[in-house]
């Protein structure tokens, strides 16, 4: 029996080894993006009220200031030193700007305690305005925050949390003030980058524009950077030719690449990694991948009328040229093969995640991945 299922995993290699690999295809504006057009990071300090008991203690001095702050802005002067309240927290808030959005939209905020507050449900934040790195205000948040659906299951022990308490989202929860401007109408060249730089695929890119166009219109500046010159019949109609352009199948290319995560024992791997000719033993697993394997049938039996006694001989041959020992598991591969035959073939012999790590790791030192082997 395991004569046979060694006979027919190799035949299944085998066969597996003769079909290709399906080419994948990949929209441009999925691999893509235009240079100019980007979201812009926003952050302010706010003031989270309303909380029932679960805000900042006395000992965050930022909370009681801008407290006071606030009050006097209201036309409430107090004195700092006589403010003791453990409804209000003093909060981080963030938001991303996204690009074309103009005065008036909205758009979702996060918010961070910073103090000692044990929680933030039930509160609401009071108008925080957003600004940019420039300094300059682009949109003004407020409104009741959500900590993401809170629920107890049974009756927790003291001092028990069921979910992140001191995050929380106000969605639609900031008005637009002002817009970044960007402007793609009357440019005579459109930059695009690829969000994973190869020379392979940002060539493969420049002839597809090129293709779709009639022309040299599209030149590779880098590993990472298409120029568009662009037509005179898309002059003024810039946005229509980059809609166009963002639907073109561009197939990506990428590097031979295998990554390990130790702590998880995670393994994923590229298609295009490759196993030279080698040896290995790991505990009781044995992996040979060699060129040629010696012949199971003698010359002498060539041609003739198979007997019992001849087939006995060829099963004698094949079960010692197929299992060097009895207790070692042994997989048998050509050079050349991929990542995902070596896998199935080491699963097959009943290789862990762990082993399959030590293994990629000394193929690698060996010498014979051709792949990049990152660890994580």
């Amino acid at each position: 029996m395991k004569l046979l299922k060694t006979i027919s995993f190799l035949l299944l290699i085998s066969i597996g080894s003769l079909s290709a690999s399906p080419v994948i295809a990949a929209r441009l504006k999925d691999m893509a993006t235009v240079e100019g057009v980007r979201s812009n990071q926003l952050v302010g300090y706010g003031l989270i009220v309303g909380l029932s008991g679960t805000g900042d203690g006395n000992k965050s001095i930022f909370t009681t200031q801008g407290l006071a702050n606030m009050l006097k802005n209201l036309g409430m002067p107090v004195n700092e030193g006589d403010l003791k309240v453990k409804n209000v927290a003093g909060v981080l808030v963030t938001a991303n700007l996204p690009p074309f959005i103009k005065d008036g939209q909205t758009i979702d905020v996060t918010i961070s305690s910073l103090g000692d507050a044990t929680s933030l449900q039930g509160g609401t934040l009071i108008v925080t305005p957003l600004k940019g790195l420039d300094g300059k205000t682009y949109a003004m948040a407020q409104g009741p925050v959500s900590v993401g659906g809170f629920k107890t299951v049974g009756t927790p022990p003291p001092g028990s949390q069921v979910n992140h308490l001191t995050v929380a989202r106000i969605p639609s929860g900031a008005t637009v003030e002002r817009e970044v401007p960007i402007s793609l109408t009357g440019k005579n060249n459109l930059t695009i980058l690829l969000d994973n730089p190869d020379f392979t695929t940002v060539t493969r890119m420049s002839k597809a524009i090129n293709d779709y166009l009639g022309g040299e219109y599209a030149a590779a500046q880098d590993g990472g950077t298409v120029k568009v010159r662009v037509p005179k019949r898309f002059k003024g109609h810039e946005i229509s030719l980059l809609a166009d352009l963002e639907s073109l199948d561009i197939r990506p290319d990428s590097i031979a690449r295998v990554v390990i995560d130790e702590r998880t024992g995670t393994v994923v791997m590229g298609e295009n990694v490759r196993i030279s000719q080698l040896a290995l033993a790991h505990g009781s697993l044995s992996i040979v991948v060699k060129a040629k394997t010696g012949s199971p049938v003698p010359s002498g039996m060539v041609g003739r009328i198979l007997t019992d006694a001849m087939l006995k001989k060829m099963t004698a041959q094949i079960t010692n040229a197929s299992a060097p020992s009895t207790r070692a598991k042994l997989a048998a591969l050509k050079p050349g093969i991929t990542i995902g035959e070596l896998v199935r073939a080491l699963n097959s012999v009943g290789a862990a995640p762990r082993d399959l790590i030590a293994i990629f790791q000394a193929i690698k030192a060996a010498g014979a991945m051709q792949a990049e082997l990152k660890i994580i």
